[in-house]
């Protein structure tokens, strides 16, 4: 018999709209394919969601949150105490991926190539990175808070960006290149993409209000560059702990060169997120690949 699925979505973040969006699709999913599913809409701390999780019966998670509280360990270990499998990576891999400055720490400890980094403490850590470079608050996903600043006239307003957020403020420097974002699924590479928004960067507009981001699936890359990917994707999740699926973002430079940005530990499931477009070229619908997720959830601790 199928276990009842509890989708938690929504939470207390930056991100809820999305995680919102992500939940609500992999419920009508699942719920397609004949699964028990209650979906979940959690608000934050006001709202009991141990006592939603008993009320629902759920006897498995599939978590679909994204940011703080959702994506760096709290939602994971609440899912430990009560014995729920979930999706997704355990309390550990989750903080350090979540964390930016906790995962470059890591990814240099590999031997993963990521930017020239500091944490920002004086106006002499700008100058050790040199302009142009970004300014990213080190605990946020979907490109939240995020400046490219090319002129010192826009240090200050971008640092000020970063410090309304949640972390320590990160300095690395600008790597021009293509976007490219590798997916891995339950340890294996599931495909790529390359992303070409109209914006700056990929940022938060680009990935969830604009209609001229272009997705190029799969990535249109040498067979030596997509080694060089997958390569760096799959080390990157390894080096974290990661489990379930992930996705990798990565910048390849015009002289090869190709560097680690971040690792999404529960990516985006919405209609333009990027795991369901490789998924779907490599053969997975949205229904087969939400079972999927659902397969690998387990308790971590």
């Amino acid at each position: 018999m199928k276990k009842r699925v509890g989708v938690i979505m929504g939470g207390p973040s930056a991100e809820r709209e999305v995680a919102l969006a992500s939940g609500r699709r992999v419920a009508d999913a699942l719920s397609e394919r004949g699964h028990s599913v209650a979906a979940i809409d959690w608000t934050g701390a006001d709202q009991n969601l141990w006592s939603d999780l008993r009320r629902e019966r759920v006897e498995i998670a599939f978590v679909a949150l994204h940011g703080t509280l959702g994506e760096d360990g709290c939602i994971q270990g609440l899912l430990e105490c009560a014995g729920i499998p979930y999706t997704g990576s355990g309390v550990l891999a989750s903080a350090l991926a979540m964390d930016k400055v906790a995962s470059r720490r890591v990814f240099d400890e590999a031997s993963i190539e990521t930017p020239r980094w500091t944490v920002y403490q004086g106006p002499a850590d700008v100058q050790r990175i040199g302009l142009p470079l970004v300014v990213k608050p080190s605990r946020e996903g979907s490109s939240v808070g995020i400046s490219i600043v090319r002129d010192e006239t826009r240090i200050e307003p971008a640092l000020h960006l970063a410090q309304r957020l949640h972390g320590v403020v990160l300095l690395e420097e600008f790597v021009a290149g293509r976007e490219i974002e590798v997916a891995i699924l339950d340890g294996e590479v599931l495909g790529d993409v390359e992303v070409r928004p109209a914006t700056e960067f990929y940022d938060y507009a680009a990935k969830y209000q604009r209609s001229d981001t272009q997705y190029m699936v799969p990535a249109p890359l040498t067979a030596a560059e997509r080694q060089l990917c997958n390569d760096l994707a799959r080390r990157a999740h390894a080096a974290l702990g990661c489990a379930g699926v992930t996705r990798t973002d990565l910048l390849l430079s015009p002289t090869g060169r190709a560097v680690c940005l971040e690792v999404d530990t529960l990516p985006g499931l919405t209609d333009r997120s990027l795991v369901p477009k490789i998924a779907q070229h490599a053969g997975l619908d949205f229904a087969s690949l939400c079972e999927r997720i659902l397969a690998t959830a387990a308790l971590k601790a």
